[in-house]
């Protein structure tokens, strides 16, 4: 018999011991390489959250309950539609250290046919807009005109496609990159457009807290502030400069949704490490076992002219197979587990949730499975040891 089929033969032949080792090292690599992908995910949600708001400075209605309301829909996409006098546009452009202003306008969250989520409908200004414009420019390289839209990433509508609000015909004239965010639910129009769906909200009887023709409201105001000037001081300003109004800082809003998304990252760590450590415990114990249970296995092999290296080698070959498997197995689970689970995952978590780009997630995946090799091999290290160096004559005597 070929000493280098042998490992494998074991294997073959003590199937419920290679099945136990496969399934303990599968736990192993699904429990990392899930919370792997959630605490990736959610780091690259909130990067995308940052990099998606593009602005220093938020004004909202005093009513909006200030950062709360506005940070919900953000990220969960379900807010009330609020609004504030549009003259508060003109009073914080007046604020030293502003350099642009972008007024938005929300419909109230409302289905439309396209989906099967609630939609939340954003008038932007197109030629002051400088917070979703470079988003839509990414696909379409015009403003959007009358009854055109740009879709979120979760909204069931590709471009050249149709959509109807209200039962008004909208064109898709662009599709937005996901964010992980409530902005994946949103749909953008100029101004022009989100008058028009409220005439038609109005001629099917229903009635918003703005109504068409109504240029003297806005929901909300992205501010970018001058360079080198403080954007503390001109937060203030803006504050005492606005009516009913409550400006925040982007920065601050952030470092809340930060703050929430470290927690979540540290108890998934901590438990990876739990299960890590159990796992390797449990591995160990378990090598040592099946040391004690193969000595005569080993010592017939000794008789038989193998070498205490050829030996060691056989329990480290096995040790591979089994653990290679096994993480396979284990990440596979785990991306059958998590990925197709996102919008759940992050409805629960409340937070920016974006998977990973692919090469991302594939170098996560191989480092997962290279690392449940190393720990299995570490665990059977001393048990590989152990059976390298058995005596044959003691251990046939004591089994004779």
């Amino acid at each position: 018999m070929d000493i280098r089929n042998l490992p494998g033969i074991n294997l073959v032949r003590k199937p419920g011991r290679t099945a136990a080792l496969v399934l303990l090292t599968a736990f192993l690599a699904l429990s990392v390489f899930g919370g792997s992908m959630v605490v990736l995910s959610l780091r690259q949600g909130l990067k995308s959250l940052e990099s998606r708001l593009g602005a220093d400075i938020i004004v909202v209605p005093s009513s909006a309950q200030s950062k709360v309301s506005f940070q919900n829909m953000l990220l969960q996409g379900t807010t009330g539609a609020f609004y504030m006098d549009a003259e508060n546009l003109d009073r914080i452009l007046e604020v030293e250290g502003v350099e642009k202003a972008a007024p938005q306008v929300f419909l109230a969250s409302l289905k439309a046919d396209c989906c099967s989520i609630k939609i939340q409908v954003i008038g932007i200004d197109p030629e002051t807009d400088f917070v979703v414009q470079p988003w839509i420019e990414e696909s379409y390289d015009r403003d959007l005109g009358d009854l055109e839209v740009a879709v979120g990433a979760k909204v069931a509508a590709g471009v050249g496609e149709i959509i109807r609000i209200y039962d008004e015909r909208c064109h898709v004239a662009a599709r937005l990159a996901p964010t992980g965010t409530g902005l994946d639910t949103a749909v953008y129009c100029n101004m022009s457009t989100m008058d028009k769906l409220l005439q038609a909200a109005e001629g099917k009887g229903i009635s918003h807290k703005i109504t068409s023709g109504d240029e003297d409201r806005i929901s909300a105001v992205y501010v970018k502030v001058k360079e080198g000037y403080d954007i503390g001081r001109v937060n203030s300003a803006i504050q005492g400069h606005t009516r009913k109004a409550s400006a925040i800082r982007t920065k601050s809003m952030l470092t809340d949704v930060s703050g929430s998304l470290s927690g979540i990252a540290s108890t998934v760590s901590v438990l990876i490490a739990a299960v890590w450590l159990l796992a390797f415990v449990i591995l160990a114990v378990a090598f040592v076992m099946i040391a004690n249970e193969r000595k005569r296995e080993f010592a017939l092999l000794r008789l038989m002219g193998a070498s205490r290296k050829v030996l060691g080698s056989v329990v480290r070959r096995e040790t591979s197979l089994v653990s290679l498997a096994g993480g396979l197995a284990g990440t596979a689970a785990a991306a059958v587990l998590v990925f197709p689970f996102t919008t759940l995952i992050e409805t629960s978590l409340g937070l920016p949730y974006l998977t990973p780009p692919l090469p991302r997630i594939a170098g996560t995946a191989v480092l997962t499975v290279v690392l449940t090799v190393a720990a299995a091999s570490l665990a059977s290290a001393w048990s590989a040891r152990r059976l390298s160096r058995v005596d044959p004559g003691m251990i046939m005597h004591e089994n004779g």
